[in-house]
């Protein structure tokens, strides 16, 4: 019987994505694409995701990429144009969610520690999750195991009793291994079907 749903937030709830700040510093999307792929990379920032400071992190970059220092600074200093908004289909659904009073809500969510006060104090339905598990706080991420294993004992949770979204193949591999139910989130409307569909709403 689940009694749980937990949610991922960037790509799943918030629009994240490094391409709507660095295209307003790069002229082409090829530059911006080498720029992802080889300085500001995924791996790069998921040190950061897991703790490590922007300012140790930011150093590191520049002493590898001087050429590059501008836009390197402009990742931490300007964090803020990477965000989108949020995904209005999937704050729909999470209010039915929450307004159905069936289930409990979390988060588990890969975030910087520096820059989650913000997204707290911007996006008002992150205060209707009954507990959120942030990443950088915790100096461990997805998929690591103990990264899940947090939230199932702070908040008292049976993971064989709740359902995890997240958009990033990797996350759902890793929640799986923790005997934690997924959904592989790909669109609002596919979420929301997968939930009619298993009876949760």
């Amino acid at each position: 019987m689940i009694d749980t749903i937990i949610f991922d937030l960037g790509g799943v709830l918030i629009d994240w994505n490094p391409r709507y700040l660095y295209r307003k510093i790069f002229s082409t999307e090829e530059e911006i694409t080498w720029f992802l792929e080889n300085v500001c990379t995924p791996e790069w920032n998921d040190h950061q995701d897991g703790g490590r400071s922007f300012e140790e992190a930011t150093n590191e970059l520049i002493a590898k990429f001087p050429n590059h220092e501008s836009a390197i600074r402009a990742w931490y200093e300007r964090w803020q144009e990477t965000i989108g908004g949020r995904i209005h289909e999937t704050v729909e659904l999470l209010a039915e969610i929450k307004k159905s009073k069936k289930y409990k809500l979390y988060a588990l969510t890969n975030w910087s520690a520096e820059t989650f006060p913000w997204a707290l104090a911007n996006f008002d339905f992150l205060h209707w999750f009954d507990g959120i598990v942030v990443s950088g706080i915790e100096k461990t991420r997805k998929p690591f195991p103990e990264f899940y294993q947090i939230l199932f004992d702070r908040y008292q949770i049976n993971p064989q009793q709740a359902v995890f979204i997240d958009d990033n193949h990797k996350n759902v591999t890793g929640a799986e291994a923790v005997n934690l139910p997924t959904i592989h989130f790909k669109s609002a409307k596919q979420v929301r079907e997968e939930l009619i569909r298993a009876g949760l709403i």
